[in-house]
């Protein structure tokens, strides 16, 4: 049987020793090297992905058995000093999304007391350095068996069947209150009415309101996940509170001190064991930075930033931006800035933001309307917002932006172009040739311009521009306007 391994090694020294021997063991076929953990994680996920649905080369799947096994290599050598992601934990990560694939450490210190950590987080084998042919071969061979024989198993399992894990998106605020939460929950509420599976994660550990917002009292969070070491699906269902809305809630502790017990291990393990179980995994990481939501950030197929366009908080945007470059968390440029609560007359427009935060910035932007959240927030109800609200259609348009819903599903939250408010919260009217005064016409339009037909068209804008360019002027949409709309 030919023997597909993919090594993951940081060090060139020993990336060219480990491929040497690679390519003089038998019906071996070795890929190239992946400097990273990162890269190892995305060549994972993208050979699993394209074997969905596309036959083994050279033979059809066993009866049930998904293609995406099928795609995966069947060894993963992982080197000691592999990073950002330390060794064991990438050894976890791998095999809680991948179960199907065997992995070995390449280590210096093959003790005992790292075999058995190794074990522990899931490595089928450790090759001691510096390297040698026999044990190398051994071990590969060992661990091709072992992945063999799992994949006949899963074969009779499609449930436990490895594959592309579910998208993770984090969403992190500036500063405090700039709408993290409400973001978070809009987001998830949207995917979950496209049809997809949904979990939402509250990593704010100590100040977390998820739970608040969707007005839930349960008594388990994440913390009960934070010391076990192997989060089967029973326990993660234990764990997780399902809603009536869908969503899969993990809820932050009730005790503030507790987010403590939670570290960067932990939040990796509990992000791996909701992305294998659901499609959507939404995670509130607050806006203080601790190991677990660091981690979280680090891990996100999408890493949302929410700030308002005021001073202080696109200076607090642009300062937990340099943190994580300087803790090598996450670029800015893979970055996406959401800007909350924009009005027309704001004198920092999203350009300038891009420009200050180094980021990228969403083309949909959330206008200032608290007024149409207040009720929804005092009851603990915001699953409750009205559809024609304009938070809630700007924020549902921005999970479709996002690729969290399709596009039909993301117009669920929009009313028709009639109906569409403005920035301000005011609803759009429409200008009808012959209106009487006071119905909402324009009195003496034009009917060219009351169609639409000719450059004054007001039916677009409204009574305010229909308004001004009967008077002459530009209107308050006009392109010198501080925002165009469209």
């Amino acid at each position: 049987m030919t023997i597909r391994i993919l090594p993951a090694i940081g060090d060139p020294d020993a990336a060219r020793a480990v491929s040497s021997l690679l390519h003089q063991l038998p019906d071996a076929e070795p890929a190239p090297t992946v400097a990273d953990s990162a890269a190892l994680l995305h060549a994972l996920a993208g050979a699993a992905a394209q074997g969905a649905g596309t036959p083994a080369a050279g033979a059809p799947p066993a009866t049930g058995q998904p293609s995406a096994v099928e795609a995966l290599p069947e060894v993963v050598l992982v080197h000691e000093r592999i990073g950002p992601t330390p060794a064991l934990e990438l050894i976890r990560e791998v095999a809680l999304r991948f179960p199907a694939v065997g992995v070995v450490l390449i280590t210096t210190d093959a003790g005992p007391a790292l075999f058995s950590a190794a074990m522990d987080a899931g490595a089928r084998g450790i090759v001691g350095m510096p390297l040698g042919y026999d044990e190398l071969a051994a071990r590969v061979q060992a661990a091709a068996q072992w992945s063999a024989g799992v994949r006949v198993h899963l074969g009779g399992s499609p449930e436990a069947a490895p594959g592309p894990a579910g998208t993770l998106v984090t969403v992190t605020g500036a500063k405090g209150g700039v709408g993290t939460t409400v973001t978070a929950v809009q987001l998830a509420l949207a995917a979950r009415a496209a049809g997809r599976s949904v979990a939402l994660l509250d990593l704010d550990l100590q100040s977390g309101d998820v739970a608040s917002y969707l007005d839930v009292q349960f008594r388990r969070s994440v913390v009960d996940l934070a010391g076990i070491q192997d989060i089967s699906v029973r326990v993660l269902q234990d764990a997780v509170h399902d809603h009536h809305t869908g969503l899969g809630l993990l809820l932050a502790p009730e005790e503030g001190e507790r987010g403590e017990e939670v570290d960067d291990r932990a939040a990796r393990q509990i992000i791996g064991a909701l992305r294998s179980r659901y499609e959507v995994v939404l995670v509130d990481c607050g806006s203080q930075m601790q190991s677990a939501n660091a981690a979280a950030v680090e891990l996100a197929d999408l890493a949302l930033l929410v700030t308002t366009p005021d001073v202080v908080a696109v200076r607090a945007a642009k300062r937990q931006v340099r943190l994580w470059d300087r803790l090598q968390i996450r670029k800015a440029e893979d970055t996406t800035t959401v800007v909350n609560r924009l009005t027309r007359n704001t004198e920092i427009q999203p350009p300038l933001v891009a420009k200050a935060t180094g980021t990228q910035v969403a083309r949909t932007h959330v206008p200032a309307a608290f007024k149409e959240l207040q009720p929804c927030v005092d009851a603990g109800r915001m699953q409750d917002l009205d559809g024609r609200s304009t938070v809630k259609q700007a924020l549902w348009a921005l999970a479709g932006e996002l690729g969290l819903v399709d596009a039909p599903a993301a117009r669920q939250g929009r009313g028709s172009h009639r109906a569409r408010p403005t920035l301000t919260g005011r609803k759009r009217k429409a200008i009808t040739p012959g209106a009487a005064p006071g119905s909402g016409g324009v009195p003496g339009a034009a009917p060219g311009a009351a169609s639409g037909a000719g450059p004054g068209s007001g039916t677009r804008f409204g009574v305010r521009r229909g308004a001004a360019e009967a008077a002459g002027g530009p209107g308050p949409f006009g392109p010198s306007g501080p925002y165009e709309e469209g």
